[in-house]
This record gives C-alpha cells, sequence and structure tokens, in this order.
C-alpha cells in the first residue's frame, strides 16, 4: 500500500500477513537493485495464496551474487522491471502486515526507495521484522541468520 509515511514495526503476533522475501544484485540499498520478488499471503495461519517474479535488475549481475541465489542475467533478461514487479507485489499484498528476516535493515529498504522514486510515496505497510523476535527469544547465539536458526 502507497502512503506517505512508513509502516511501524509491530511485535506481535497476528493470523493475517504477507511473508516476503528479495533477491538482489549486492547487499546496498543505494546502488543495487532487486532480481526477484517472492512471497506468501497468509489468512487465519494458512497459506492462501503465492506470488513471485524475476526482475529485470536493467544492470549485470556480478557472479558472486549468482553463486548465493542462483539467479543470472540469462534468466532475467525477459522479466518485468522492478517498477512493474513492485506495482504487481503491492496490489498481491494490500494493506497486510509484511513479515520477514531482516527485512527492516535490508529489504524494506529497497522498497521504500524505489516506491519513492517511482510514486513519491512510500510503502505504509506495518512490518514484522523475525530477526528481532529471534534476538529476543535465542539469546546467545553467534549469529541470527535464517540458515543458523
Amino acid at each position: 500500500m502507497l502512503a506517505d509515511a512508513c509502516g511501524r514495526k509491530l511485535n506481535t503476533y497476528l493470523p493475517d500477513y504477507v511473508v516476503f522475501d528479495l533477491e538482489t544484485t549486492g547487499t546496498s540499498c543505494y546502488s543495487d537493485a532487486v532480481v526477484e520478488i517472492s512471497a506468501v499471503k497468509v489468512k487465519g495461519g494458512s497459506v492462501v495464496d503465492e506470488f513471485t517474479t524475476l526482475v529485470n535488475p536493467e544492470r549485470h549481475i556480478p557472479g558472486f551474487v549468482v553463486g548465493i541465489h542462483g539467479i543470472s542475467d540469462d534468466m532475467v533478461k525477459d522479466s518485468p522491471c522492478f517498477r512493474e514487479a513492485l506495482s504487481d507485489f503491492l496490489d498481491f499484498a494490500g494493506d497486510e502486515v509484511f513479515v520477514g528476516h531482516n527485512i527492516q535493515s535490508f529489504d524494506l529498504k529497497f522498497l521504500y526507495r524505489d516506491a519513492q522514486n517511482y510514486w513519491g510515496k512510500t510503502i505504509g505497510n506495518d512490518y514484522i521484522d523475525t530477526l528481532s523476535f529471534a534476538r529476543k527469544v535465542l539469546k546467545g547465539l553467534d549469529h541470527y541468520r535464517l540458515s543458523d536458526l
């Protein structure tokens, strides 16, 4: 949902939400671009819909990044640009709460940046970052990456 202000970080369980993840050309929300958006919509605790699209970042995907997520230049060459993919994703998500791991520090920054650039608005969906939950519940771990949890 496009809005004038960013959504709020929530720390509560909700039965309805959209879990999403982005794959990108790198780790900088200032200079890198999205190459894939994937999401599931959950209602009453059950997955009711899925969304996934490759995205043409309109730039080269570095080889070391291809090694991480497996998405190559050839795979995205005929995919929609991020403006179209983001619009479709926001239509899919509606006003549902976003859920994801490390989305506050990573994924949302890409969404906020490009929504502002494309439409002069930000994304108003509230969100839950599971990284915050993991740090509170699983104290003392060396890392809180999904692969470590």
